[in-house]
């Protein structure tokens, strides 16, 4: 049984990319304020300590105010005894920084026009992915011959594809509708399915996504 060949990945040359989207001039302030704000929101600010007011026990002055030699103490858990409580410590909070959208937008199309300017991106058959195949997914970046580390974004319906390329070292895979400005910078190279560029497109020219993957299917 002769083995099945592995999905064809094109080369940018042989896909059209929408010039508003990949023709965009790099700004670089924007796309760090961007950077910086998708970065911090990813941060889980579950980092936590107890003051001196929440610290079990204490409620008794240790000893007498006067006459035993000691300095003064009010309380066994105040910050500076050992068991007590932190002083200034991290409480829960988010990180998240707010940035509008048309700044989003903007700083997706310069990080995506910075791909198509230096030639990094390819489209992927996805849908000839029928069944997982790590092996398939290799032969495909091999012959399409793409610096790593690579992103590969791939539509919700795509799972067989994510399954293949995601065991590969220096290949990430990610959701097209989770895809960020940093992850499109982190990358050397872009690796997109049909659907996931017709939905990249939209995100970077503020048109709406299922409107984009119904067209390009």
């Amino acid at each position: 049984m002769a083995e099945a060949k592995a999905p064809w990945l094109h080369k940018q040359g042989g896909v059209d990319l929408d010039p508003e989207a990949f023709g965009a001039r790099w700004n670089e302030a924007l796309v760090h304020e961007c950077v910086r704000a998708e970065q911090a929101a990813r941060r889980r600010g579950t980092a936590s300590t107890r003051t001196r007011g929440n610290v079990r026990g204490g409620g008794a002055k240790p000893w007498r105010q006067k006459g035993t030699g000691r300095a003064r103490a009010g309380s066994i858990r105040s910050p500076i005894w050992v068991g007590g409580g932190v002083t200034f410590g991290p409480s829960p909070r988010h990180y998240t920084v707010k940035v509008n959208r048309k700044a989003r937008r903007a700083a997706l199309r310069s990080a995506l026009s910075l791909h198509a300017g230096r030639g990094s991106i390819g489209v992927v058959d996805a849908p000839g992915f029928d069944a997982p195949s790590t092996k398939k997914a290799s032969q495909a970046l091999e012959k399409w011959g793409g610096d790593r580390p690579v992103l590969v974004a791939l539509g919700d319906e795509e799972a067989a594809a994510a399954k293949s390329f995601r065991n590969l070292s220096g290949v990430s895979v990610v959701p097209v509708s989770a895809v960020g400005v940093v992850d499109v910078v982190a990358a050397a190279s872009l690796v997109v399915s049909e659907a996931a560029l017709a939905a990249l497109t939209a995100l970077a020219k503020g048109e709406k996504v299922a409107d984009a993957e119904e067209a390009a299917a």
